[in-house]
């Protein structure tokens, strides 16, 4: 089975949490979004037993928010210790609105606007991760204007390739994030943050991709990043304390993903700063992660009900489900690949290949295509695995279909933490 949170009971159905999915679809509907907290808090804390294994306890990893971002995850993840990482207005009031302390939220984002800063600020948001120039100027005069300091890291882009999809990679210096070390422009920037009023330069962020499973990436950017702070601190005297080395550690979609285990990512980085800071003399700085996709992918699954099956012959057999880009627009956007099981038939023998679509008004409307399955009958049920990040998180009202609820199970118990969405609530904002 994909994720260590999935079983199949005496009935032949697929279990997530100890609960049964048929089950589950019959009490709440389809589509349907459920996801096990039993294993995203001992994720959480995996990654926090890390920090003290390997850092001593100097660290802290933000959970990235916008993998799936709602008031009860941000609750879970500050029950657990962690800290926060947004990029949005909209994702930095859900935090406050779950009572998240502002002082371990880290602002992302590559456009921020004046209003967003002027909340941030207003919010005691406890880092910038400044993107561009114009950001930091803007951060500067506002923060003046304000009679306070903001602390800020700069993100960095490492040229470091992360071998992953050309969408998803974002540490290379042809990328809309951050500052390039190639051209100087980083360093220009250091420089200006380091003499900047209002401003606290405490250190340097990088994030290179999504959906990684070579460690050695991570390493490279670790010690490129070391060899910056040095480098700053030669230029402008400027010792910085603070290290953010992203996220982007991939996880299992189908059986073909072999990610290594989390542990290994956080043990050879350390061994490289570490290393690299013994090497220029410097302490080791407080260092930041920011897993998001790793913590929540695998701990979610998604349910839907069969309309229909349609076969071409000798072409193809579709097998039409009541959701679709609506509710996991990831593979018409890049093809990603997920695993696809009857949940109600797991014993039964995958002889049928079949390509699931959606319910939109769009040829590419797909969830996977060639994927063996049971011969399928409407009214079956199919669960999609997997997909706890970026699935409700990029959920869309395309075709003014409702957003699909979100279920959390917890000790075998669900509850509904985001309510499925109304016709009315398709209308509220109309005028």
């Amino acid at each position: 089975m994909i994720s260590n949170c999935l079983g199949k009971n005496e009935k032949g159905h697929l279990t997530i949490g100890g609960c049964d999915t048929v089950d589950l679809a019959k009490e709440y509907g389809t589509p349907l979004y459920v996801m096990d907290e039993g294993k995203i808090r001992a994720t959480c804390r995996m990654y926090r037993e890390s920090f003290e294994k390997y850092y001593g306890g100097q660290g802290m990893p933000l959970y990235a928010s916008k993998a799936f971002s709602c008031k009860e995850i941000c609750r879970i993840v500050n029950e657990e210790g962690l800290g926060l990482d947004v990029v949005s207005g909209g994702e930095l009031y859900t935090a406050l609105q779950a009572g998240f302390p502002a002082e371990k939220i880290h602002f992302h984002g590559n456009n921020k606007t004046a209003e967003e800063i002027a909340f941030a600020l207003d919010s005691g948001v406890g880092h910038f991760v400044v993107d561009n120039l114009t950001e930091l100027e803007t951060l500067n005069r506002m923060a003046g204007e304000k009679g306070c300091r903001a602390c800020v890291l700069l993100r960095i882009k490492p040229g470091v390739d992360a071998h992953t999809h050309q969408f998803i990679r974002t540490g290379q210096i042809d990328s809309k994030f951050g500052f390039a070390l190639e051209t100087g422009e980083a360093l220009a920037a250091a420089k200006e943050a380091a003499g900047a009023e209002h401003l606290d330069f405490k250190g340097v962020h990088c994030h290179i991709g999504s959906q990684i499973f070579d460690v050695a990436p991570f390493v490279l950017a670790a010690e490129i990043m070391v060899d910056f702070i040095h480098e700053i601190q030669k230029e402008t005297g400027v010792a910085l304390t603070e290290l953010n080395l992203g996220g982007g550690f991939g996880i299992k979609y189908v059986d073909e993903d072999t990610p290594p285990k989390y542990d290994a990512y956080m043990h050879s980085v350390s061994d490289a700063v570490h290393r690299k800071c013994g090497e220029y003399g410097l302490p080791v700085p407080y260092i930041f992660i920011e897993p998001g996709r790793s913590i929540v992918g695998e701990a979610g699954i998604t349910l839907y009900h069969v309309g229909g099956v349609k076969e071409i012959p000798g072409v193809r057999t579709y097998v039409s489900i009541d959701g679709g880009m609506g509710d996991n627009p990831r593979y018409a956007l890049y093809q990603s690949s997920y695993t696809v099981v009857a949940a109600g038939k797991m014993d039964a023998p995958c002889t049928e290949k079949m390509t699931v679509a959606g319910k939109c008004c769009e040829s590419g409307d797909l969830i996977q295509e060639n994927v063996m399955l049971p011969k399928l009958e409407p009214g079956d049920l199919l669960a999609v695995l997997s997909t706890g990040a970026y699935n409700y998180s990029m959920a869309s009202n395309y075709n003014r279909i409702p957003r699909p609820a979100v279920v959390m199970i917890r000790d075998g118990q669900p509850r509904v933490i985001v309510r499925r969405e109304s016709f009315e609530d398709l209308v509220r904002n109309d005028v």
